[in-house]
């Protein structure tokens, strides 16, 4: 069974902590800077501070995919 994304990379992060409040605390873990940062894709601005980004998404999603059901 094919496993679904909710999250990708090319999503802004403002609109994704929008759709699930809950993923800040991901984004946090991470260090990833929702603030400054959230007016731009997770690609963006999670690459610039060198983060695993196959790692960021699959939380991302178990929090969304949480969320949803």
């Amino acid at each position: 069974m094919e496993e679904k994304t909710l999250i990708t990379k090319d999503m802004i992060i403002n609109d994704v902590i929008k759709k699930y409040p809950k993923t800040i605390t991901v984004f946090s873990n991470y260090k990833v800077d929702s603030c400054c940062g959230g007016g731009f894709s997770i690609e963006k601005t999670a690459g610039m501070a060198g983060i695993d980004m196959d790692s960021l998404l699959k939380a991302l999603n178990k929090i969304a995919l949480a969320g949803s059901k």
